[in-house]
């Protein structure tokens, strides 16, 4: 059932986001090193799964399969050409799901960072990514998202160009914003929540927050300074389910259902209203999120 992000936040209730799209594809067979995005073309019934049992777990925003589709990304695996080709096809299978459900649920379209260091820290200039996401986000428009929803960031420069990049493509489509903060509460360039909120807030942000990082607790102190830093704010958390293991060839994440919940309601306590989850989380995990914010 098609819906906006401001109707299902004006509803003054939490939101449940969605959660991670690569780990349950490993699941259903995608092989290790394997870029999600090709399987926006080669199975797209099976990353259309992901998106409803998400949905049926209680997600009311769902991300496009894109963190991994503009250019520059693309090109460390040789699939620079094809940024265009697999981000429409991801957004217009998330864009039917959504549409197909019987609940409202709104359309992210994920932008990623492009894996390169801007300048002068790094190789690639910042006309250059503003031009790659805006030929990502050119796609996503297309495709009736519902917002930009810019995530994974550590420099807020990058953050800037794909903010630039969306709106040249259009100006008024809300744009959510987030970055990922490891231990010491830092993002990789060194950036706290504080500093983060007020440049993301600068560059129009409908809504702020931390996804991804280094675990539940971390991001409930992000969400918490954030909060501090801005009590108005609309924040965003999409924690990792807890920590990474390696398992031979296989990560797994140590954080159970209930610990998602619990974590769910910590944030929502510290002020985040979009609640969601990042890297090794499931439709099991999302469904504890949903019914620990039902019963707030």
């Amino acid at each position: 059932m098609k819906t906006t992000l401001h109707e299902l936040i004006a509803s003054g209730r939490p939101v449940t986001a969605d959660g991670a799209m690569g780990t349950n594809l490993i699941e259903l067979g995608l092989e290790a090193g394997v870029p999600t995005a090709v399987w926006n073309v080669d199975e797209p019934d099976l990353v259309r799964k992901v998106h409803r049992d998400f949905i049926d777990a209680g997600a009311r925003i769902i991300l496009t399969n894109t963190f991994v589709c503009n250019r520059l990304s693309l090109r460390l695996y040789d699939l620079a050409d094809r940024s265009v080709e697999l981000t429409g096809a991801a957004a217009r299978v998330a864009r039917a799901e959504a549409d197909a459900a019987e609940v409202p649920v709104a359309v992210g379209g994920s932008i990623g960072p492009t894996g390169s260091v801007l300048e002068p820290l790094g190789t690639v200039s910042h006309d250059e990514a503003r031009a790659t996401f805006a030929e990502q986000a050119k796609v996503l428009a297309a495709c009736d998202v519902d917002a930009f929803w810019i995530e994974t960031m550590s420099d807020p420069e990058e953050v800037r160009a794909a903010v630039e990049g969306c709106r040249s493509v259009d100006p008024d489509l809300p744009i959510v914003m987030t970055m990922s903060f490891e231990r010491g509460g830092r993002t990789l360039m060194g950036v706290t929540p504080a500093q983060a909120i007020d440049a993301l807030e600068g560059f129009g942000a409908l809504a702020v927050g931390g996804n991804c990082g280094s675990g539940l607790d971390e991001i409930e102190v992000v969400i918490d300074e954030m909060h501090s830093a801005d009590p108005d704010a609309l924040l965003v958390a999409k924690a990792n389910a807890g920590l990474p293991h390696a398992e031979g060839d296989v990560t797994t994440y140590d954080a159970t259902p209930e610990d998602m919940a619990n974590y769910a309601k910590a944030v929502y306590g510290r002020g985040a209203r979009i609640i969601g989850a990042c890297c090794g989380s499931t439709p099991a995990h999302i469904r504890a999120i949903a019914s620990a914010l039902s019963d707030l």
